[in-house]
């Protein structure tokens, strides 16, 4: 239950990064079942190629808890994470990752394939795939097809 509960929230930040004409992606973190930071994209806004959802609740919280091991965290993301923001995750010692949509083409978390897979790999983040899939999917497959359509959100 409280999976689909996280979940919600990214999608509702999912919602504002649509909004602001950005791929729907919406990214929260959690610790002991308290939100701790938040994210939407901002690829476009920022124009900076590294401003994910996940990658920006990452750096919140490592300015929030003044230290970059994220330990006993949880991470929501809409949409499953690139080989980018899987690294990072890794990196930063996050425990979970539950994600709704799958991504085939660049998902790093089985979906084209499975960072955590690769041996020799220091930190290993048990992954959920499929919460709130639909609803997730329905989103980004209704702004990619408003873009190829030409028209805005």
């Amino acid at each position: 239950m409280s999976d689909e509960i996280f979940m919600r929230r990214a999608l509702e930040l999912a919602q504002r990064a649509r909004e602001h004409e950005e791929v729907p992606v919406g990214a929260v973190l959690v610790r002991d079942g308290t939100i701790l930071t938040e994210g939407a994209n901002e690829v476009e806004t920022r124009q900076d190629a590294t401003a994910h959802a996940e990658m920006l609740a990452i750096a919140e919280a490592q300015s929030l808890l003044g230290t970059w091991r994220l330990n006993g965290t949880t991470l929501y993301v809409t949409k499953e994470p690139c080989p980018m923001c899987a690294g990072a995750l890794a990196h930063v010692r996050v425990d979970r990752i539950v994600f709704g949509v799958s991504d085939p083409k660049a998902g790093a978390c089985g979906g084209a394939f499975n960072l955590f897979d690769v041996p020799g790999l220091n930190h290993r983040c048990e992954i959920t795939r499929g919460v709130l899939v639909e609803e997730s999917l329905a989103m980004l497959q209704e702004f990619f097809r408003e873009r190829r359509l030409g028209d805005k959100p």
